[in-house]
């Protein structure tokens, strides 16, 4: 009987005990499609580091080397940002414009429909990574702050962190705020430090990047998706059968929405342990959101011409 090909998954990303499920049962369902053909051995980064001699963290400056990784086929499979895979290929970021989806039903059919799956194919044509799934950790965005926000007005001038996306730098200068792009692992520090008053963040995120420090509110704007992604190497891919490529991709979207599902519910339990903190968590009326969204959708002229009408229009109506 010929050996299991086993081949190595590294999850770069945080919360990590939120994808643990998801990745069993990928591991499963590709163990037993492809009859024993390959195994998956899922690991952090500390294992990955202790196993290979290598020494990067769950800091997001190391997101583009665990992807430069996996471009380079040194690791097999690994989660990571999308933002960061928008470096690669800036069609990716188009999924972060603000209040793009509907709700959790809408942002599914976009990214496992033909939409996704066009997205993917734009980053394979630009690199040596094959897109297997999109995954939420944590998914709606939210802003920690030291301060409540309750209208459009309460952003001007506040700085505020954000992705190091042009897309986000754009949403809160529309908005009057000052945006300070940086790393989500530098938030804490930098609202301690009085140099941001606010950042992006999720709720998975809130805890474990310890915003809750500092923060005294959680501001649940919901303004766009925070996206991570499954991403292997085209040359693993390439060496499947078609039938084996077939197991990979069906695991990988259940995997994905199992992970999506796990995401929401975790929201709820940091709801609840921030409020024991003595968080509050601020959301705005829908008289106050309906003038937040307006005021952030004005940068959707731009990246239309950046990213294509059709494409933008396109997930809109999906």
């Amino acid at each position: 009987m010929t050996e299991p090909r086993e081949l190595t998954w590294v999850i770069a990303h945080e919360p990590f005990h939120v994808f643990l499920r998801a990745a069993d049962e990928f591991s499963r369902l590709v163990e037993q499609g492809t009859n024993g053909r390959y195994k998956l051995k899922v690991m952090g980064l500390q294992e990955w580091n202790e196993l290979t001699g290598h020494s990067l963290t769950i800091h997001s400056s190391d997101r583009e080397k665990v992807v430069d990784y996996v471009n380079e086929g040194k690791i097999d499979i690994a989660t990571t940002y999308v933002e960061t895979l928008g470096k690669l290929e800036k069609h990716l970021w188009v999924l972060g414009l603000p209040f793009l989806f509907n709700d959790h039903e809408h942002a599914y059919r976009v990214l496992d429909g033909d939409i996704g799956q066009s997205l993917f194919h734009r980053l394979e044509a630009n690199t040596n990574l094959k897109g297997l799934a999109f995954t939420y950790s944590g998914g709606y965005r939210i802003i920690p702050s030291t301060r409540a926000l309750t209208n459009l007005q309460d952003f001007y001038n506040l700085k505020v962190a954000c992705s190091k996306s042009p897309v986000s730098s754009d949403m809160f200068k529309a908005v009057n705020a000052t945006p300070v792009p940086m790393l989500v692992d530098e938030i804490n520090q930098a609202m301690k430090e009085g140099r941001i008053e606010a950042g992006t963040t999720t709720y998975a995120r809130f805890f474990a990047r310890k915003q809750h420090e500092t923060a005294k509110f959680i501001n649940d704007t919901q303004h766009s998706l925070f996206l991570t992604s499954i991403v292997t190497n085209k040359k693993v891919w390439n060496s499947m059968s078609k039938d084996d490529q077939q197991v990979w991709a069906e695991a990988a979207l259940q995997a994905a929405q199992i992970e999506r599902e796990e995401s929401i519910k975790d929201n709820f339990r940091v709801q609840a342990e921030a409020e024991e903190y003595g968080i509050e968590t601020v959301t705005m009326t829908e008289k106050e959101k309906s003038k937040f969204a307006g005021a952030l959708k004005t940068v959707y002229p731009k990246y239309e011409l950046e990213f294509g009408q059709d494409l933008v229009n396109g997930i809109k109506v999906a």
